[in-house]
């Protein structure tokens, strides 16, 4: 199994991302992660596209260009690119360039995104929400595939038997599906036989195998093979060096967080008790000592058959030296434990 760490690279809201010191700073901190998590033998390292005024990142390829030129072996993803509000042409050319500087460990990690601001922003319609995404993908697919592309298109005008440069040092670039929910998505990636990441972000792990199910199904009826399909999991972690001590440090974090967001869609504010059940055995969250989060991927690598396990990462006011100590203790730690068990 592959196991690595993503993030959004949020900042506080009270600076923004138009606050350049902090912004700079927060940057500059993404590419001390991901230095350390290539130092500590880590396998992916995944940042998250976002427009919003607290996430840094709205150039995911950008960043992960100057991390490729302080890393060596780490893969580098997004998480995601959001390609329905994207031209997929300078989609494919950003990440064809970060493989030549990484020297081929450029991933594309595609979805619709977990808000709605680029539609807007980019002169898009939420009503081709669907519509967008379906076009797009089958569009970067094409150039991943050819160097030379004739389509047609509604949201977007045709390529007439045009070269889309550079190529990249891979013969493709890995393109991942990434879901939250939604069957449609799950079907559509097996379907493709495309790699797919499902972010566990709440409720019991154990019943998104209806997802991973529908996902093989759909692979093997569309001819691939769907025992080598490759499948991420995707969850929240942070660890101490006590149980006690990373729930305390975590969920001022997690709570602002999320109650952020639930305001904004209309759920009802997160509480201790809900948060506690969360992170105990059976829940969605990896908060705790560095055993117990690898004793849950051992299991969820008993539901899922995984091939890939990423951990995202929440900054919020955490000190950044103890995240830097989280993720340590991840790649130290929890990995040789899950690895060890999963290699059996």
């Amino acid at each position: 199994m592959e196991i690595g760490i993503s993030t959004f690279g949020e900042i506080p809201v009270r600076a923004g991302s138009g606050h350049a010191t902090h912004a700079a700073k927060r940057i500059e901190e993404l590419i001390a992660e991901a230095e350390l998590a290539d130092r500590m033998g880590l396998d992916v390292y995944a940042l998250g596209e976002h427009h919003r005024p607290d996430y840094v990142v709205s150039s995911p390829e950008v960043v992960l260009a100057a991390i490729a030129a302080k890393t060596n072996k780490i893969k580098l993803s997004s998480a995601v690119t959001v390609l329905s509000s994207a031209d997929p042409v300078r989609v494919f050319q950003n990440f064809a360039t970060l493989d030549l500087i990484s020297k081929g460990r450029a991933e594309i990690m595609a979805g619709r995104g977990s808000f709605i601001e680029s539609f807007p922003l980019f002169g898009y319609d939420l009503d081709d929400y669907n519509e967008l995404f379906s076009e797009k993908l089958a569009l970067l697919i094409q150039i991943n595939e050819n160097e030379v592309v004739r389509s047609t298109g509604h949201h977007r005008s045709g390529i007439p038997g045009l070269g889309i440069y550079p190529r990249p040092i891979q013969a493709k670039i890995p393109i991942w599906i990434a879901v939250g929910g939604t069957p449609a998505s799950v079907i559509r990636a097996g379907k493709l036989g495309l790699p797919l990441t499902i972010a566990i972000l709440g409720g019991n792990p154990a019943h998104f195998t209806q997802l991973t199910n529908l996902y093989r199904k759909a692979a093997a009826e569309a001819g691939h093979n769907a025992d080598t399909m490759q499948l991420a999991i995707n969850q929240h972690m942070y660890i101490a060096d006590t149980s006690e001590q990373a729930a305390d440090e975590f969920w001022p974090v997690y709570s602002q967080l999320m109650n952020k967001v639930g305001k904004e869609r209309g759920w009802s504010p997160i509480t201790r008790e809900q948060y506690e059940y969360m992170r105990a055995p059976g829940g969605s969250l990896l908060v705790g000592s560095a055993t117990e989060v690898a004793q849950k991927i051992i299991e969820e690598y008993g539901y899922f058959g995984n091939t890939r396990f990423l951990a995202q990462t929440i900054a919020g006011d955490i000190p950044h030296e103890k995240l830097m100590h989280s993720i340590e203790l991840f790649a130290t730690q929890t990995a040789p434990m899950v690895r060890a068990a999963v290699s059996k």
